[in-house]
């Protein structure tokens, strides 16, 4: 595999993965992970609409856990995916609508990072996909446990990428309807 195969993401062949950003989930995450987390999850799931590209989401335990955060639920490409297992490749559900969008790059958000969202990234290089693991959308309760899992993920073979850099990378061009998109949201972008 090239460094540009790995490295950049195609948008034609990407898809974006918001792992168990949940009602009951995210008042426990540390507050300086989390409020970055919501709000750039948020800009790339705008982004992943505004070029035409397929979002999955998963929810741990809906039961117990609650929903997905309503900011996000209204733009996922089909409903979220109930599951038990950390890793969302334990999920056959999952598995089905991740091999329905044909995608071969994953752009992964979620919580905790150190749980759910390392476990996903494992399987999922396992299996051959590309991973680019957003390292200001993810959480965990403890930034030791957020900050070991982007280095196990980094290890792995995931590529630690930020929201912006994700999002430029899927218009590639500074024209063209998807570039005015995608640049007026990261001006929306809080510091």
């Amino acid at each position: 595999m090239s460094m540009k195969e790995k490295f950049w993401l195609n948008a034609e062949d990407t898809a974006l993965l918001i792992i168990d950003i949940q009602e009951k989930l995210v008042p426990a995450m540390n507050k300086e992970l989390c409020e970055p987390l919501l709000q750039n999850t948020e800009l790339l799931q705008q982004g992943f609409a505004a070029v035409k590209r397929p979002v999955l989401a998963t929810e741990q335990y809906p039961q117990g856990l609650g929903h997905t955060v309503t900011a996000l639920n209204e733009a996922i490409t089909d409903s979220a995916v109930a599951k038990v297992s950390f890793s969302c490749c334990g999920e056959p559900d999952f598995l089905a609508a991740l091999e329905k969008c044909g995608a071969k790059q994953i752009v992964v958000t979620g919580m905790e990072t150190h749980v759910c969202v390392l476990q996903t990234v494992f399987d999922l290089l396992d299996r051959g996909y590309i991973v680019h693991l957003v390292r200001d959308a993810v959480a965990s309760r403890f930034v030791s446990d957020y900050e070991n899992a982007l280095s196990l993920a980094e290890q792995a073979g995931a590529v630690i990428t930020t929201t912006e850099t994700a999002l430029f990378q899927l218009v590639r061009v500074a024209k063209g309807d998807e570039f005015k998109a995608i640049s007026k949201l990261v001006r929306q972008r809080q510091p």
